[in-house]
Order: structure tokens, then sequence, then C-alpha cells
């Protein structure tokens, strides 16, 4: 079986082009499962299988985290496979992705960055009170799509600073928390200049923080851009994989569009002995 090993901002991925129906969808989430493992396989956040469109896209994605659980969109996955369509005739310059949240568009902006625009926000709930590990935080639950895909905001002062095995553990312990009943992906920021923010994103599926996040990235900025916090307008985000720049379109209380700029490169692509 071939795949191809990309990279958006360091959230990396396994991308395989099942166009032809040669793998059954059944088996995609052991198949993410047996490849994502960074010590015993491939190693990657996830898993992306492309299928051919049914409602009306250039494409469908289909996106596994690296346990094997299906999620419903990942935003630096789909700048990456956007890049692979491009690259190997499935998609042109403009193109809309079918993910299980709903329709994504997706633009060529260089060979190395693509611009998106993601799920809309669906459920935004702010000022959510949740304890974990002995302390209250203050948090706003974001959802985007639909079905939606859980976030979760937190703001955390020093955030560059503290501890990862202290981060690690809050971080995990929101991610499950009793009161989200889908859990979530745990979004972590710091105010660090006028529109600059720093990030850490824990994950589900992942079960740790990641290098980078593109819809959490959106979830914390369409937060920041309702409270007043950030302009909304190329808002700089920094994370350990590198910066992704998110554009907001709001129109008095609500977010209308939410746009993710930001690179997508091809690590490299092999073949592996399993037939699937």
């Amino acid at each position: 079986m071939k795949f191809t090993k990309m990279q958006g901002a360091g959230n990396d991925f396994i991308i395989v082009d099942n166009i032809n129906g040669q793998i059954d969808r059944s088996s995609y989430s052991e198949l993410a499962a047996c490849l994502c493992p960074r010590h015993t396989s491939v190693g990657a956040d996830g898993l992306m299988v492309i299928e051919p469109a049914a409602q009306g896209g250039d494409f469908r994605m289909m996106f596994y985290n690296a346990d094997g659980m299906q999620g419903e969109m990942c935003g630096n996955g789909a700048r990456c496979i956007a890049k692979y369509s491009f690259e190997n005739g499935l998609a042109g310059g403009e193109m809309t992705i079918e993910t299980t949240a709903g329709l994504v568009k997706a633009w060529r902006i260089s060979p190395s960055e693509y611009r998106l625009r993601l799920n809309d926000v669906t459920v935004l709930q702010d000022g959510l009170k949740l304890e974990a590990l002995g302390k209250t935080y203050t948090c706003t639950y974001v959802e985007l799509g639909n079905p939606g895909l859980p976030h979760l905001v937190v703001e955390m002062p020093g955030l560059r600073d503290m501890a990862k095995k202290d981060l690690f553990n809050l971080g995990l312990a929101l991610r499950s928390h009793s009161a989200l009943p889908k859990g979530a992906n745990v979004n972590f920021y710091d105010l660090t200049g006028e529109d600059r923010i720093f990030e850490r994103t824990f994950e589900r599926g992942v079960e740790d923080f990641t290098y980078a996040c593109g819809t959490g990235t959106g979830s914390v900025v369409s937060v920041l851009t309702l409270q007043g916090k950030v302009s909304g307008r190329n808002v700089e985000v920094s994370m350990e994989g590198g910066i992704l720049h998110i554009d907001i379109v709001r129109e008095d209380d609500t977010i209308k569009d939410i746009y993710l700029t930001g690179p997508a490169t091809t690590v490299y692509e092999a073949e592996t002995g399993e037939v699937w």
C-alpha cells in the first residue's frame, strides 16, 4: 500500500489515496492505529484517506486520530490533503473538500502554503467554569461544523514557560472533563502582543500535545475576536511547530467565516508491505 507522509506546522499525517476504492472503509480505524504509533511504525498525529466525492466536492477526506478514533475534521490535515490533491491532479487551485463535519473550501496560495475556510462555529458557550486538579478555570467551549468538532479555549498566562508535566496533567484532566459529553481538544493560549498569540493544544485521539492544531487555532481566535481581545484580521498564532494565520469575518456577535492560512509540506512517499 502506498502512502504519503505530510506535515503542516509540525502537525503530521499519513495520507492514503483510496479514490479507486481498493481499501475497505471498515479497515481505516485499524490502519490508523497500526501506522500512527511513533516508535513501532510510521508515526503520525493522524491518518487521512481520500475517497471519491459524494456531496458535490472535489473529493472526500476521512480523518482518523492516532488511536484509530474517527475525527470530524482537521485544519492542518486539510491543508496537507489540499496540497496532495492539487499536486496529484485530483483538484485545481481552488477546491471543495468533503469532511465529516461538512464542506471545507481550500485555496493554493503557493507551492508550500494553503488557505482554508474552516467549518462554521455551531456551538459557543462562554464563561464555562470547570474544576480540574484543585483549581477552577474559566473556559469557552466551541464546536466547529456539524457534527461539531469540540474545542475548549483556556487562557494560560506564561504558557510558554509552564512546566510540561503540569500542563500535560491539566490538559489530560480537561480533555475528558465530565461537563463535556464528547470530550474536547484543549487549547491553551497566551496573548503575547497585538494580534499575536502563543498556543498549545492537547488533542483527543493523540492524547498529548501536538505541534499545531488548525481548528483549535481557529477556535481560539474566534473566541478572542468576539471578546474584543484581537482584531480578527491576520492574527498570528505561534505554536511549537510554526506559525498559522487566522482571519475572521464577524457580523455583530456572530462569527460568519474562519480562514486558516499556513504551510503544508510533503515529507516523503513510501509503501508498506501490509495488504489492507
